[in-house]
């Protein structure tokens, strides 16, 4: 463990070593990294030799200092569930160390009524939630005030409806000062073995840049943090988006807990009633995409990794 944790460990390093930090130095962040009032980020859980740096791209933005408790939403991958449910134990362990749950935290949730459990079997095995935990463990060793605490919640296959409520039940979490949401998700599944070879109307050919123009299509609606829109883009395109309850799940939280849009408006929650963007407002900013092979024929596949961050009001 020790040996695996050291490679680990330099691993993760150089990946966020190597992120631009700056727009000078190239970063699609509108700010220097990292990004001190950020609330959450989007990140892939693929493993670490596909996503890895992708994932580093979003966990650049995570400011330690500022972060006590971190909410990890990761979707279902081995259980139908449809609502979501909350871990059982008390820490995870990790190659490069342990982190402790929040006991009360995942009781409070509990008390609502709309969290089940997690068996122990589903949690282990889930590795939406594990790969994020080592980017976690290491990010968060530049802490310097103190402890902090993870809340994982695994997120099933939940209606749209769902996602508003439980995007408004996490709401008073994701804006009270010194939580930190990590939402897990890959973006599209291309080829025959994920029985999913949409073209882009726009973009036919090269199947990777089909590919590419479909993820930018649901990243821009992600973005307008306007539910009922990504909504409608994936039931247009059945993108193979794996998080996107709990992309759902953060839109609606965001919304809720930052303007006084209700998120099922038809416009962008962080938009005035001119049509333009409230700079003040909410903001969720992809700041990297990458695939992990440029897919040139039916034969081949592919998975599209997208890494964001977002900021409160």
């Amino acid at each position: 463990m020790v040996i695996i944790g050291g490679r680990l460990s330099k691993e993760l390093n150089a990946w966020l070593d190597e992120v631009p930090t700056t727009p000078e130095a190239g970063s699609l962040a509108s700010c220097p990294l990292p990004v001190s009032n950020a609330k959450a980020i989007i990140a892939p859980h693929a493993g670490y030799s596909y996503s890895g740096q992708a994932a580093a791209y979003a966990y650049k933005c995570m400011d330690p200092d500022s972060i006590n408790r971190i909410f990890i939403l990761g979707p279902s991958h081995h259980v139908y569930l449809d609502g979501c449910a909350l871990s059982k134990c008390e820490s995870y362990e990790t190659p490069l160390g342990t982190l402790k749950i929040d006991s009360d935290t995942v009781t409070a949730l509990k008390e609502t009524g709309h969290f089940e459990d997690m068996d122990v079997d589903v949690d282990e095995d889930e590795h939406s939630i594990e790969m994020h935990l080592p980017y976690i463990y290491k990010v968060m060793e530049g802490k310097t005030n103190g402890p902090y605490t993870i809340v994982p919640i695994l997120v099933g296959g939940i209606s749209t409806a769902k996602e508003a409520l439980y995007g408004k039940l996490l709401a008073p979490y994701l804006s009270q000062p010194g939580n930190f949401f990590v939402v897990s998700s890959d973006f599209c599944h291309w080829g025959q073995r994920f029985t999913y070879t949409y073209r882009h109307a726009s973009v036919p050919s090269p199947i990777h840049s089909s590919i590419e123009a479909l993820d930018r299509e649901g990243m821009t609606c992600i973005e307008s943090l306007d539910v009922a829109k990504f909504a409608s883009y994936l039931k247009k395109t059945r993108n193979t988006i794996c998080g996107r309850h709990p992309i759902g799940v953060l839109i609606n939280a965001v919304v809720t807990a930052f303007t006084a849009v209700t998120p099922s408006s038809s416009s962008s929650a962080a938009s005035n009633k001119t049509g333009k963007k409230d700079a003040a407002g909410p903001e969720i900013k992809f700041i990297y995409y990458a695939q992990s092979s440029k897919v040139a024929d039916e034969r081949d596949s592919s998975v599209s990794y997208a890494s964001a961050y977002c900021l409160g009001a």
